[in-house]
């Protein structure tokens, strides 16, 4: 066996993708339509939620949802017996605060910056390379309108103290903030047995389908809404604003758009290839889980390393683990062919958010310490045994 063919992430493709996407492309019609309402009920019923809209990207989730919190314009018809889940939201304007912390992708973070509100960072949990639910009870204010958060590596925050957090705020200043839940890492990972984005509350919940995730649709996302209006809202503003389920006299000439909108849609070709590597979304997922499970077992206790703390309930998109001599490491791992890499950047590292910066002692130290190794459905018995006795040889 090739040692140098380990790799860190590899694009999971279902071996019917090429016929499927072949009917699609020689449909005549490649566009949003059939298709992406297929994938689209398949995830609606994965995560047991109707209120959900697929799009072109996770970071188009993103941008959309600060859109429709900055915004708040009610101009989609509700029924009378709607009761807003947000009716204490006051609403963001230039300048309002989200509280998010920088060890995640820039995707996360660079579309608060493109709504022209403020970045608050907050610490790291160096248990688990979550955000520091510590800190961000401390760094709540009157601005905070958002709070961001990322399950890393699948393995979800504790949001029931999240809610406590949220709670707090409106003891404090009179308004709950709005949670984002940026689950690009978390396809398949529950919390209390529910998977994130199931329940809603006040929380809004991002997936992502790009290339190296449990699920691809080579680029994609979605986003799960708190209730109909936000739904209804998310699914025009895909679109330019258009109301593609209407009636018009002329089919190319849209009606009346009340609210403009993006061009975030899905198309019939991701969504398709989506439709294809969904049928083996659970073995995906399982493999993960189990060789995440053989790592907690097998490198417990080994010298030089310490393992974050991972509940049974992740989908272990990556599995990170702190050494104490991060490059000598990697520097072994790469001369014995295993790929190894921190996965992201510190955000608040890079000069675009210099204004930004505060003390995050935590985080310091982590980054220093943190690394990922190889976890994914690819992996064979042999691969993970020699990563395994790779790592308790020493570095």
């Amino acid at each position: 066996m090739d040692k140098s063919q380990i790799p860190l992430f590899k694009v999971f493709m279902s071996d019917d993708t090429p016929t499927e996407v072949g009917k699609i492309l020689m449909s005549g019609f490649v566009g949003e339509g059939p298709q992406v309402k297929k994938f689209e009920e398949k995830l609606k019923n994965y995560f047991d939620n109707n209120n959900l809209v697929s799009l072109n990207s996770a970071t188009s989730a993103l941008h959309l949802t600060l859109h429709l919190l900055k915004n708040p314009v009610n101009t989609i018809e509700t029924s009378s017996d709607y009761a807003p889940q947000l009716g204490e939201w006051p609403g963001l304007k230039d300048g309002d605060e989200v509280l998010s912390c920088p060890l995640t992708c820039t995707a996360t973070n660079w579309p608060v910056l493109a709504n022209n509100l403020n970045i608050k960072w907050v610490d790291v949990d160096p248990k688990t390379c979550n955000m520091c639910l510590d800190d961000l009870e401390k760094q709540l204010s009157e601005k905070t309108k958002i709070i961001m958060l990322v399950h890393w590596g699948g393995n979800a925050i504790d949001l029931d103290r999240v809610e406590k957090i949220q709670q707090k705020c409106k003891d404090m200043y009179g308004f709950r903030p709005a949670v984002i839940q940026d689950c690009a890492h978390g396809f398949g990972s529950e919390h209390k047995g529910k998977k994130l984005g199931s329940t809603n509350h006040d929380t809004f919940t991002i997936y992502s389908f790009q290339a190296i995730k449990h699920l691809t649709t080579v680029d994609g996302g979605c986003l799960i809404l708190p209730d109909q209006r936000y739904y209804k809202r998310a699914k025009l503003l895909r679109w330019y604003g258009i109301d593609r389920d209407d009636n018009r006299k002329d089919f190319r000439c849209e009606n009346d758009i009340p609210e403009w909108g993006f061009k975030f849609h899905m198309n019939d070709i991701s969504a398709t290839i989506g439709l294809c590597n969904f049928k083996h979304i659970e073995t995906i997922l399982e493999k993960h889980k189990q060789n995440a499970l053989y790592y907690n077992k097998e490198l417990n206790g080994v010298k030089g390393i310490e393992l974050l703390y991972n509940k049974n309930e992740s989908s272990y998109w990556i599995y990170t683990i702190k050494v104490n001599n991060q490059k000598r490491f990697m520097d072994v791992m790469e001369k014995k062919g295993i790929m190894v890499s921190r996965i992201h950047e510190r955000n608040d590292k890079h000069s675009c958010v210099k204004q930004y910066k505060r003390k995050l002692p935590n985080l310091d130290k982590l980054v220093n310490q943190m690394i990922c190794i190889p976890v994914g459905w690819w992996l064979s018995k042999e691969d993970r045994e020699y990563i395994v006795s790779t790592i308790k040889e020493g570095w």
